[in-house]
């Protein structure tokens, strides 16, 4: 036998590498401490039968060994299914016979001083800033075995029982402190508990832990790495904070915005601005100044103090005061303080103003830059220090020139169907106030839906031959076009009535004169000759609804009358028409669609409703102008979003 084996033979752990590290030999024990059979060893590189995390140390103790030095090293190897083992490995140059050089790898035996094998941890986990210590299961005792000064300083003692670590640890996380101390295997991933120290302060630790057994006779231990996350925990709630307060933030903006765009009114521009401003910016008061007549008529949220809304409302635009010279001049104003508002604005009226205290701040950003017809400002006030942010800024101005985008289009809007309504009211006829066997009533309201105004019409006028023309129609759209060739129409049936008692003649003429002049959109209509003294009743529709005709004992009919197509489209169209009867005490109601029809309203059920509230309202003993005022209410109860036009006609 060579004398080299004879170095296997000893109880611990041995094994005897070529210089090159290749394994030349081992024993039961180092085959055992290595986790492999003695033949999976053999003729392998050391370096690859030892964790990664271990081959280094390996290497180095090999390379001392290589060189005819002595090297010794502490190693942890894993055992399966078991706690890993730290011994203390030692290399040393040997000879074999027949002179061979070879490195003598073998465990040593330090049960007198295991505590050892706990100083690289110690090193590793202090420049890591890290804690270690070791929980002994036998004695239910945790010690403390130095690291980080930080972590150690909870510790009052070196030694601690168990449950003085339980009562410090939160109720929550002492599940987690369970199974870190029971598992078998090693925890990678750090678990978070909460401690309480003996101050009664709160930290965030962070746990990792192992089995391992101090060399191989040694008792088996639960190895934990510490680390306090106290400040980093506290950092990002911070920053989760930060972030969960941009994110509203940008909700908060995104709603304005939205809120801002689809706004119809200057009271729901008012609105929006007073119930979103302070709170999207922080502010603690807003107000909206808007110009008219060259003075600024404000309003205010109830965050803003009394005082200084009182000090707003009917400001003159040429004052010296800070609203009035933000909007002259596009620039937006902020005051950190009344030392600032003095300074800026030390000889005029704003020096009046009274401020509620030395840190109150205000911020006054005009609707849109400056120019021929400035359209006010919005003002933020705060109680304490604001020092707004570039970002902040930007996003206030952004959204000062959206609203005032709002508004100026709200008010050309406005100014639109001002013109429309007066085109509308100029060119719906007065109704005769008297006719002679006939009782005549009309109502009329344009579809208001947005900012539109209607193209529906009526009209009832006496004829040469002692008949009374009576028309009710509905010109395409909803803007002044519409309202203005609705007009166009009207006059047309009008002026061709006077010397035609025909309404399917006039209504044929019409036609063809809207054909040849190429008109842009189109009408329906349909126009009555009622003579009051017989009640002979002659009709013609242009592709209108039917008429309904309602009796004094509660029953209505409807009547469709005989015609051609809507106005205006198609050339040499005729218009063929119909007569019938009007007996006394006998209501005929002529409608636009908007009244009989809607998205939730069919036509026949339309035209049922309406006969019944008109037979009705006959029945009740109401007059012509009071079934007027039923039907209308009925057809805006409906909220069909279409102009509504009525024209009830009874035989007296």
């Amino acid at each position: 036998m060579d004398s080299s084996d004879e170095l296997l033979r000893r109880a611990e752990p041995s094994a005897l590498l070529h210089p090159n590290g290749i394994v030349r030999s081992l024993n039961d024990a180092m085959a055992s401490a290595l986790g492999r059979s003695e033949e999976q060893c053999v003729g392998r590189y050391v370096g690859e039968l030892v964790p990664d995390s271990q081959r280094s140390v390996v290497e180095r103790i090999v390379a001392h060994a290589r060189k005819q030095s002595v090297a010794m090293r502490v190693l942890e190897l894993p055992r399966p299914g078991g706690a890993s083992v730290v011994t203390l490995v030692e290399a040393r140059p040997t000879t074999a016979t027949g002179g061979e050089h070879l490195v003598w790898v073998h465990s040593l035996n330090v049960q007198n001083d295991l505590g050892s094998l706990l100083i690289p941890f110690r090193l590793s986990a202090r420049s890591s800033g890290l804690g270690v210590c070791a929980y002994r299961p036998q004695m239910h005792e945790f010690e403390w075995l130095g690291g980080a000064a930080s972590v150690g300083a909870l510790f009052p003692e070196a030694s601690v029982p168990l449950p003085w670590v339980v009562r410090h640890v939160h109720p929550d996380d002492r599940g987690s402190l369970r199974r870190l101390l029971t598992s078998d295997a090693p925890q990678d991933a750090w678990t978070s508990l909460r401690f309480r120290s003996e101050h009664g302060d709160w930290y965030q630790l962070a746990c990792q832990t192992r089995r391992i057994q101090l060399d191989y006779d040694g008792p088996e231990q639960v190895f934990g790495m510490i680390r306090d996350d106290t400040q980093h925990e506290a950092h990002r709630k911070e920053m989760l904070a930060a972030l969960g307060a941009e994110r509203s933030r940008v909700k908060m903006i995104a709603g304005f915005s939205s809120a801002l765009i689809t706004t119809a009114t200057e009271q729901e521009l008012q609105q929006v601005v007073l119930t979103r401003l302070a709170a999207t910016f922080g502010g603690t008061g807003a107000a909206l100044a808007l110009v008219d007549n060259e003075r600024l008529f404000v309003s205010s949220d109830a965050g803003l103090p009394t005082w200084h809304a009182d000090t707003l409302y009917c400001v003159a635009l040429d004052e010296q005061r800070p609203l009035s010279h933000a909007i002259r001049t596009g620039d937006p104003q902020f005051i950190p303080n009344r030392e600032e508002l003095l300074r800026r604005w030390p000889h005029g009226s704003a020096a009046l103003l009274p401020w509620p205290g030395p840190d109150a701040a205000m911020s006054i950003t005009p609707l849109g830059p400056a120019g021929d017809r400035p359209l006010g400002a919005w003002v933020v006030t705060y109680d304490s220090e604001h020092r707004p942010s570039r970002e902040e800024n930007a996003f206030v101005t952004t959204l000062a020139e959206l609203a005032g985008q709002a508004l100026g289009r709200i008010r050309a809007q406005q100014a639109r169907v001002e013109l429309a309504a007066a085109v509308q009211r100029h060119m719906l006829p007065t109704l005769p106030e008297r006719l002679p066997g006939l009782e005549v009533a009309a109502r009329y309201r344009p579809c208001r839906t947005g900012l539109d105004i209607g193209g529906d019409w009526y009209d009832a006028f006496l004829m040469p031959d002692g008949a009374v023309a009576l028309e009710i129609g509905d010109a395409q759209g909803h803007d002044v076009d519409a309202a203005a060739f609705m007009g166009q129409v009207r006059g047309s049936l009008r002026a061709i009535a006077a010397h035609e008692p025909n309404p399917g003649t006039v209504l044929t003429n019409a036609n063809q004169l809207l054909v040849e002049m190429d008109a842009p959109r189109f009408a329906s209509c349909t126009m009555l000759h009622i003579d009051p003294r017989d009640g002979q009743v002659t009709g013609a529709s242009a592709g209108h609804v039917p008429l309904m005709c309602a009796h004094d004992d509660g029953s209505h009919d409807i009547r469709r009358l005989p015609g051609g197509p809507v106005l205006g489209i198609l050339p040499d169209a005729d218009y063929p028409q119909e007569a019938f009867t009007l007996a006394k005490d006998t209501t005929l109601v002529m409608v636009t669609d908007g009244v009989v029809e809607g998205p939730d309203l069919s036509l026949d059920a339309g035209l049922k409703r309406t006969g019944t509230l008109a037979a009705q309202a006959l029945r009740d003993g109401l007059s012509a102008e009071e079934t007027a005022d039923r039907i209308l209410d009925g057809a805006m109860a409906m909220k069909h979003a279409d102009d509504l036009a009525v024209l009830v006609v009874r035989r007296t």
